[in-house]
């Protein structure tokens, strides 16, 4: 059984973040400070992940701005100009995933603020065979319980995310039952990334995207909803969930620990996703618990 773990970090613009989104709070001081705080714990980042890498016994690759992206980036953007620099980064994980595929029998993919704080093996506690491992983000859909033409969230949220998806499934004759998908951990087997087909019929993907971002559906959603569609892996990643069936596991918060708003991580955490930024408090916990 071949197994590795990856991770991807490309220092995108911070005009690239967040592309038209008309939300107040997608702003470039905001995307500023994620490239800065990357920038200053990229070290680290690296050194935790090679070192967890090293003690479950399985090869840590990462992937940066090189001629592989290079070319990744320019294929994209000559068939998708409208994309952002952040939207290209977030396909290229993706492609990531097939590419080790070609060659690896189970895949963990880490986001670079993701980050391992246990000597426990993944892969020996997650069956990779039952199913693709995505963390579930239906929990924060509308968790203020607003109407729907009331509700203003970033193209990035979880709500646009459902709702987008929600859009591509209904056009496409298929139940509008959708998960919201955060694909900052993903662990899985090259038989479900074939089964997924994430990439498969990609241009009609991205046609229909486009057509429910300038038409909407049959006048089935209110015009703050549509100003979130955009162009997301994780709305695609659902999508193709539901349209090919795909086997999922959901990771628990051990494992996939969505540390955001709240100002602690609890013991039993495996994995932390800085979705805040805070990495020292991170550092304080690894090193609290001689890792």
């Amino acid at each position: 059984m071949k197994r590795v773990i990856f991770s991807l970090y490309v220092d995108v613009p911070e005009k690239e973040h967040y592309g038209p989104s008309k939300f107040k709070h997608d702003t470039i001081d905001k995307a500023l400070k994620t490239r800065n705080a990357f920038k200053e714990h990229y070290d680290k980042l690296v050194q935790t992940k090679q070192k967890y890498s090293d003690t479950i016994g399985v090869p840590f690759k990462l992937y940066e701005y090189d001629k592989q992206f290079k070319d990744f980036e320019k294929n994209l953007l000559n068939d998708f100009p409208f994309f952002t620099g952040y939207e290209v980064i977030n396909f290229y994980k993706i492609h990531l995933l097939y590419e080790l595929a070609k060659d690896y029998d189970e895949i963990l993919y880490l986001d670079f603020d993701a980050i391992p704080v246990t000597n426990e093996s993944f892969f020996n506690n997650w069956d990779l065979s039952k199913g693709i491992c995505v963390y579930n983000n239906n929990a924060m859909i509308n968790k203020n319980n607003r109407a729907i033409d009331k509700m203003t969230h970033g193209i990035r949220s979880p709500s646009a995310k459902y709702f987008n998806t929600q859009a591509m499934l209904i056009a496409t004759d298929n139940s509008p039952i959708n998960d919201v998908i955060n694909t900052g951990i993903v662990g899985a087997t090259k038989t479900d990334l074939l089964k997924l087909d994430f990439f498969g019929k990609f241009y009609d993907t991205i046609t229909l995207m486009t057509k429910l971002r300038e038409e909407g559906l049959d006048g089935l959603y209110p015009q703050n909803v549509i100003d979130m569609f955009r162009y997301d892996n994780e709305t695609i990643f659902s999508y193709k969930i539901q349209v090919n069936n795909i086997n999922i596991q959901w990771l628990d918060n051990q494992w996939h620990y969505f540390f955001d708003t709240q100002f602690f991580i609890p013991k039993e955490t495996k994995i932390v996703h800085t979705i805040n930024k805070d990495f020292d408090t991170v550092w304080r916990f690894y090193e609290k618990h001689n890792l």
